[in-house]
């Protein structure tokens, strides 16, 4: 018995010296950005390069997360539906009012406010996925001018506030299309510093606005699948309005 706990325990020792090692293998130091004019410059090109002013137009989207979150985004209205697992939850972004079911059936009380904070957070993350160059200008973001040692141009983005991590800092790695290839993450959720996420399938949405639709985190894939958008969210779903369950309490 004391053999087996010995071998089990070294096999334990390699596995955590394997994962250390390959956690140091992926990560990166945070640079030393250049602010001023050659950052703007550098933040003006990428926004070029995905059409932001289309981004803009762009009043209604849907999409799969990872397979696992199901969004339908109301950005002119500003409000939200998200199912995820056996929950429904739809709710006022300006608010972060609204309500939630859990296998059909209504929530309230404490289960129906966890159920609205959980739907904020996806939304704040996969909707940051989906596409981030549109906050690079937002109220308490910060970019730099970084060179990478092989010739790269980045952009170091320094969220310091809003979202529900403040303070994650992000290098934008550019092609030389002028979109990203992958940007790198100091971020608090992921205990490696610097772990680059490859930014890939990039594709036109129907209102000219463009976005990366996969990525890679290592060996981790992680894609955003049934892509639609319009100009409208009349235009985006048929029949009567999704949000009407909750327009009645919004505030006029």
């Amino acid at each position: 018995m004391r053999r087996i706990f010995l071998v089990l325990a070294a096999l334990f020792a390699l596995g955590v010296l394997g994962l250390v090692g390959w956690g140091w293998s992926m990560s990166h130091p945070l640079p030393v950005s250049r602010g001023g004019a050659e950052a703007q410059a550098r933040v003006a090109a990428l926004e070029a390069a995905v059409n932001l002013p289309a981004w803009e137009n762009t009043g209604a989207v849907s999409f799969h997360f990872g397979g696992r979150h199901t969004h339908l985004w109301d950005r002119k209205r500003e409000l939200h539906r998200v199912a995820f697992g056996p929950n429904v939850v739809m709710h006022d972004l300006r608010t972060r009012e609204g309500r939630a079911w859990l296998d059909g059936e209504e929530l309230d009380g404490e289960a129906r406010d966890a159920a609205l904070d959980k739907a904020w957070a996806l939304w704040c993350n996969d909707t940051f996925w989906l596409n981030p160059i549109a906050k690079l200008r937002d109220p308490g973001v910060e970019v730099g001018a970084v060179d990478l040692d092989d010739g790269t141009k980045g952009i170091l983005v320094h969220y310091t506030s809003g979202g529900v991590t403040p303070g994650d800092q992000y290098l934008w790695l550019l092609g030389p299309d002028g979109l990203p290839v992958a940007w790198r993450m100091w971020v608090s959720i992921v205990p490696i510093p610097g772990i680059e996420a490859s930014w890939e399938g990039w594709t036109d949405l129907s209102t000219g606005a463009k976005v990366s639709t996969a990525h890679a985190l290592g060996p981790w894939p992680l894609e955003l699948t049934d892509l639609k958008a319009a100009a409208t969210l009349a235009e985006l779903v048929d029949g009567p309005d999704p949000f009407a369950p909750i327009l009645s309490a919004r505030p006029q």
